[in-house]
């Protein structure tokens, strides 16, 4: 009797609801940051934050503790770091450069255990028009992809720092407002996703060739901005006002947003995934940073959560309980006959 309730109350313990309090909120302090940008570093436990201000890059700790990563004077003056990828395999840093103007657009790489500068490519010479370089995205054999928010392309940059053409596909044309590539992963199976904000779409990019092909979703994901994965295959996409919450069975030919989380209006500009799957917005106040005349010391990291995922788990922890219960239940059953047939022998 002690054994099974013991077994019962530890369903009951790991069955516990997890998504228990408030989201977790790092707030941290910056003078003028305005981070467009960010990405979690597993291996050193932090979140790695860019700025709209400032040629530097800072880490901020789960904890809110801050501290800079690196500074850049060899870039030129008034530049961004727009997007941040990390290359874990090759202990590297991708981030993408921008100046509005003149209009100046590059991917910086950076040893992530020196923080020196491996090597800064060009962006704006591969078109004849201005280039617009949004956000990177790296696949394990160290190729960094970069969307152009102006053109609606995308580029490739070698482990070396060679740049080329990857993709000018039609399909993101295919609309008069086309326009604003913006986020952009990598999937292991060789394709990119990326978001187009101009439109809502999502796109299917492989890498090998550069074709392209629409992401059949039954919604669209308004002002789509930033994009994460997280282990489990669930893509986060972010715009100011939600993150959305999309998988697909298909490798991405379609989708299925299943759930949408509202943000705070207007703040919002990237999102990561963290330590234990958890997915994470970036509060950098960015519109306002725009401005130029603004300033703020502010900002916020602030953990989002699915509901529907939430009512799963609490489906899932009444299946456990009853589990439990009707385990419970057969041992009575099999006790009382047990009991039964002793009393009958001794009969």
């Amino acid at each position: 009797m002690l054994k099974q309730l013991i077994v019962i109350h530890l369903l009951l313990f790991f069955a516990a609801p997890i998504r228990c309090g408030n989201p977790h909120a790092i707030n941290f302090r910056w003078p003028n940051l305005y981070p467009q940008s960010f990405a979690w570093d597993p291996k050193s436990d932090h979140f790695v934050v860019g700025s709209l201000r400032h040629r530097q890059i800072i880490s901020v700790s789960d904890a809110g503790v801050v501290s800079s990563l690196l500074s850049d004077a060899s870039l030129p003056a008034d530049s961004s770091f727009v997007g941040i990828s990390l290359d874990p395999r090759h202990r590297r840093l991708l981030a993408v450069v921008r100046r509005l103007s003149p209009p100046f657009s590059a991917l910086a790489c950076y040893d992530l255990r020196t923080f020196r500068q491996l090597f800064l490519t060009p962006l704006d010479n591969l078109l004849p028009s201005a280039v617009a370089a949004s956000d990177v995205a790296v696949d394990y054999s160290g190729d960094a992809y970069v969307t152009d928010s102006a053109n609606d392309a995308i580029f490739k940059v070698s482990e070396q720092g060679e740049a080329s053409i990857l993709s000018r596909s039609k399909h993101f044309k295919s609309e008069a407002a086309a326009g604003g590539l913006n986020g952009v992963v990598y999937d292991t199976k060789g394709y990119l996703l990326v978001t187009q904000s101009s439109t809502g779409k999502l796109f299917k990019v492989f890498t090998d060739d550069g074709s392209a092909r629409r992401v059949i979703l039954n919604k669209e994901l308004t002002a789509a901005e930033g994009i994460a994965v997280r282990r489990d295959g669930v893509v986060l996409v972010a715009s100011k006002r939600k993150v959305y919450f999309v998988k697909s069975d298909d490798s991405w030919s379609q989708g299925a947003v299943f759930d949408e989380t509202a943000l705070e209006e207007g703040h919002a500009s990237a999102v990561t995934v963290g330590a234990d799957n958890r997915v994470y917005v970036l509060y950098g106040n960015v519109d306002e940073g725009m401005m130029g005349n603004s300033e703020r010391e502010e900002f916020a990291i602030v953990q989002v959560e699915s509901e529907a995922e939430g009512k799963e788990e609490n489906v899932w922890i009444f299946v456990l309980i009853g589990l439990g219960f009707a385990y419970f239940l057969f041992w009575r059953f099999q006790m009382r006959q047990l009991v039964q047939n002793m009393d009958k022998k001794h009969a």
